[in-house]
C-alpha cells in the first residue's frame, strides 16, 4: 500500500473535490483531505491518496494532472486487514446488510450499511442509531445471519 500526498494552496475547493471523487472513481483505495498552514501563513489543503503498490505510479501521475501540483510525495505502508464478509441479519426492523470483520476467525467488528439502516429507521419512526445497534447486535450473535 502506498500513500501519495500533495500540499495545495493554489486550487479551489471545487478542484480538490473533483480530484478526490475522480481518484476514488478510478480505483484509489481511499482519498482524504486536511486543512494545513503553508509557508507565508497561507491556508492550504493536503490531499492524501491510498493506492495499491501496482497502481501507485499511475495514481501519482493522475494526482498531478488533476491538481496541477508540481510534485507528489509517497511512502509505502504495511497494513493488517480484517477478513471481511457481507451478510444480512434479521432485526426487528427487517433483514438488513452488515459488513463483518474478523481477525484470526474472531469477530472484531460488525458494521451496518448506513443507507439501508437509515431507510429502515425512517420506516419505523426510530433514530438511525437504534437500527444500527440492532444490526450490530444481530451480527455479533450471528442470530439470523446469512452469508
Amino acid at each position: 500500500m502506498v500513500e501519495l500526498v500533495v500540499n495545495l494552496d493554489d486550487v479551489t475547493g471545487e478542484v480538490v473535490g473533483q480530484a478526490t471523487q475522480a481518484l476514488l472513481d478510478e480505483g484509489a483505495l481511499d482519498v482524504w483531505t486536511a486543512a494545513i498552514q503553508m509557508k507565508k501563513q497561507r491556508p492550504g489543503v493536503q490531499l492524501s491518496v491510498l493506492s495499491s503498490e501496482v497502481a501507485a505510479a499511475a495514481t501519482a501521475r493522475r494526482v498531478l494532472e488533476l491538481t496541477g501540483s508540481f510534485g507528489v510525495r509517497y511512502r509505502a505502508w504495511d497494513r493488517l486487514v480484517l477478513e471481511r464478509e457481507h451478510r444480512a441479519v434479521a432485526t426487528p426492523y427487517g433483514k438488513l446488510p452488515v459488513k463483518v470483520g474478523r481477525l484470526d476467525g474472531e469477530l472484531v467488528v460488525a458494521r451496518p450499511e448506513f443507507e439501508p439502516a437509515r431507510a429502515a429507521a425512517a420506516r419505523a419512526g426510530v433514530p438511525a442509531r437504534a437500527v444500527i445497534d440492532a444490526v450490530a447486535a444481530a451480527a455479533a450473535s450471528d442470530s439470523g445471519a446469512t452469508a
